[in-house]
């Protein structure tokens, strides 16, 4: 394991919940707005994630033998069932004996002892990565910006989305479910703040109508890091992206880009 920030940017992995629209409309995903003192995205509105602890590489390190995945690979995907858990309460990627009171309980141990291996052990609960799907990969390194992330984004499904969700007063305030475009749309409105990434990434989830379709796109293109970078073109500096990675905008002016 490499976690050099300078060169390699700190790994990190979020996870895309979606659920099925109460109204049967588009399907909602859900997402958080960080705390305005948090050193990255600070008052943003992003998916539940964060970093990969060491704590994540060693349970990676035992998923692996019989996942089929590498290490490395589990270690961000347990990162994101790790995170997602701790900061929503949700216990995705999980097996077991899980209802709404047990989570309740594990998520509030995983809240002292800062790992998930222990809170698997005590709950006798397993490991579930079929539940998680590979989407994004972006590692913005070429951006003048302090904290360098490189972030694995993933998608998992609720179906029905009956249940609860709380936020974890330490690094956001708020958690809501939306639909893609309709988060774009209160973007627009200048109700919710996006950075580049996650305004992409909505643009891209728009796309579909199913959290089906979703994972259907994800699975069918392989996923490769993005590493936005900047273009002079009529005048203008451009922050672009790859043009074959399933994202319908690929472009947006430099100006207008809003930094983590």
């Amino acid at each position: 394991m490499n976690t050099d920030s300078s060169r390699q940017g700190i790994p990190a992995a979020t996870i895309i919940i979606f659920r099925n629209c109460p109204n049967g409309g588009a399907p909602e995903v859900l997402m958080t707005v960080r705390s305005r003192n948090m050193s990255f995205a600070g008052g943003m509105a992003v998916f539940p994630g964060g970093r990969v602890d060491p704590a994540d590489y060693a349970l990676g390190e035992q998923i692996a033998a019989t996942s089929g995945i590498s290490a490395d690979e589990a270690a961000h995907q347990i990162a994101a069932v790790r995170e997602t858990l701790e900061e929503t309460g949700l216990a995705l990627g999980l097996a077991g004996n899980i209802d709404a009171a047990r989570a309740a309980e594990a998520r509030a141990m995983l809240a002292e002892v800062g790992a998930l291996a222990p809170v698997l052990d005590a709950f006798g609960w397993q490991i579930d990565l079929a539940q998680v799907t590979p989407f994004a990969r972006w590692f913005p390194k070429n951006e003048n910006i302090t904290r360098v992330y490189d972030t694995r984004f993933y998608l998992a499904n609720l179906g029905t989305g009956a249940v609860d969700v709380s936020i974890d007063h330490a690094e956001n305030t708020r958690l809501f479910w939306v639909s893609a475009q309709g988060a774009l749309d209160a973007a627009e409105r200048g109700e919710i703040k996006l950075i580049f990434p996650t305004r992409r990434n909505l643009e891209r989830l728009a796309l579909f109508a199913s959290y089906e379709e979703a994972r259907a796109q994800a699975e069918a293109i392989p996923v490769r890091t993005i590493m936005p970078q900047v273009v002079e073109e009529g005048g203008q500096s451009w922050l672009t992206i790859l043009g074959d990675a399933g994202y319908p905008v690929t472009a947006e002016l430099l100006e207008n880009v809003a930094r983590g």
